[in-house]
């Protein structure tokens, strides 16, 4: 195995943690990224002096191998220590996120404020007995109204796909841990003054940040994985086309890439840890596995993502992180003040930039609209909803697209990940890892984490369930570590 490489699939947070802990080890891999840029989703995106984030990273983590690792990258004098604001966009109203009862009554009035207090009422009496779907999730621990009015069209929107049609597993990833009743009570104790209670856990109010964005701990990452090297070990606009599986002896033997000008040659491989899309991965692999396993890939489903950062001369914006836009009258999703994130994300206090939010599938409308177009597109609905006055002008802007960013949760892919799973765990030397790589809506930390312990499960012969990662009982936005 001496003229073998460890191969990575894939320089974004999962890949590049995987080829940090190799280099630690002192094994001998390369990562191949099919993209100019590496960071993945998680990378920093530049226009002329302005830097800005695909969709908002925030750091924070439960695990202190991952938040160790994060020190180890970047000194302290490159964190910045943030406060989260967040807010709700609805009804021509901005709500508080998490909820205050007076801001909740004052924009929703006395009356409907009643109304969604009941609906929650019923929901306990009379709960839904089998949980399948998003909307039985929610309706179950906020009530009909508050499920219909916060919910539904926001989540639609994220998903493009009716809140029936999206497994309740979702919602126990991403809001695990919140309730109409965990919400109302913090709401009560903070207005009397307990801001830190120990019985309820809501979102986390601060969370460190690189102060030149998510894309600064990636380029650091990289600059480690190759300081004392001359040789090229991170290949850029480099492709895997396929992988060679050896039956006999269960392990992927060797890989065929293709490198930007169509060269193609072969890398004989020790251990192969992918990040690439799940069903991405399962079709390159040869011999062809079984009709079950390729139509399981083929049956996943993800959503694909555009940030439109606009740039406008105005020193102040609204003061939040982010605002959800749950208006269906506009196609926003959420909209990102990249300067209240990090003052270093912009050139001059007299600039704010802002990053608007949609998701779209390949080819769709919004998809298909021209650069110019979307600019246009992003700033009449800022106009809408009020984060943008009429006459202020953008001074430019640039549209970042995404695709296969979220993982589509219906009602079939449960089984169809379970079917890919079990194919790939009877190959030895190979490692899923990340987020598409696992068909798992993981945060960067999880990510990290996978990639930590699929390296540990072969260089340490360890036995983590990598799998099992992001599925703790607590939500993982409850509480702040750093």
């Amino acid at each position: 195995m001496s003229n073998r490489k460890i191969v990575i699939i894939g320089a974004g947070p999962a890949g590049l943690t995987a080829g940090y802990e190799l280099k630690k080890r002192n094994k001998d891999f390369i990562i191949f990224e099919k993209e100019k840029e590496i960071g993945g989703i998680a990378k920093t995106v530049k226009y002329k002096n302005f830097r800005f984030d695909i969709g908002g990273h925030r750091f924070f983590s439960k695990s202190e191998i991952v938040n160790k690792i994060w020190k180890e990258i970047l000194p302290a004098d490159d964190w910045l220590q943030r406060h989260r604001l967040s807010r709700i966009y609805y009804d021509n109203c901005f709500f508080d996120y998490p909820l205050k009862i007076d801001n909740v009554v004052k924009n929703l009035g006395l009356k409907r404020s009643l109304a969604i207090i009941l609906s929650f009422i019923n929901s306990k009496l009379f709960p839904i007995r089998d949980e399948k779907s998003f909307e039985d999730w929610i309706v179950n621990r906020f009530g009909w109204r508050l499920y219909k009015t916060f919910f539904k069209s926001y989540t639609e929107k994220l998903w493009g796909i009716p809140c029936e049609q999206i497994r309740a597993d979702w919602a126990a990833q991403r809001i695990r841990g919140l309730s109409f009743t965990s919400a109302v009570k913090d709401a009560l104790l903070r207005q009397i003054g307990f801001k830190n209670s120990e019985v309820i856990k809501t979102l986390i109010t601060s969370f460190v940040y690189p102060k030149y964005g998510p894309g600064m701990m990636w380029q650091a990452m990289s600059g480690k994985i190759l300081k004392g090297t001359n040789k090229k070990i991170i290949k850029r606009k480099t492709k895997v086309i396929k992988i060679i599986f050896n039956k006999k002896t269960a392990k992927v033997k060797r890989v065929i890439i293709k490198n930007e000008q169509g060269k193609e040659r072969q890398v004989k491989t020790a251990a192969l840890f992918s990040s690439m899309p799940i069903d991405e991965l399962i079709l390159l692999i040869n011999p062809i596995p079984s009709k079950k396993v390729i139509k399981a890939a083929k049956d996943l489903m993800y959503r694909d993502f555009i940030q439109v950062a606009l740039v406008f001369k105005m020193k102040k914006s609204f003061p939040d992180n982010w605002i959800y836009i749950h208006d269906p009258q506009v196609n926003i999703l959420r909209v990102q003040n990249f300067k209240n994130w990090s003052p270093y994300l912009v050139p001059s206090k007299k600039y704010t930039c802002l990053g608007v939010e949609y998701t779209c599938n390949i080819g769709d409308e919004i998809w298909s609209l021209s650069d110019r177009r979307l600019k246009n597109l992003a700033k009449e609905e800022l106009i809408k909803t009020r984060l943008v006055s009429k006459n202020k002008t953008v001074l430019g802007g640039k549209v970042a697209r995404m695709k296969k960013a979220y993982p589509i949760y219906n009602s079939e892919y449960k089984k169809s990940v379970k079917i890919i799973k079990n194919f790939l765990k009877k190959i030895k030397n190979l490692y899923p890892i990340g987020r598409s790589g696992m068909f798992k809506y993981n945060n960067m930390d999880h990510s990290m984490l996978t990639a930590i312990l699929s390296v540990r499960n072969f260089c340490e012969k360890k036995s983590y369930n990598v799998w099992d990662i992001n599925t703790e009982e607590k939500y993982h936005e409850e509480k702040q570590e750093y």
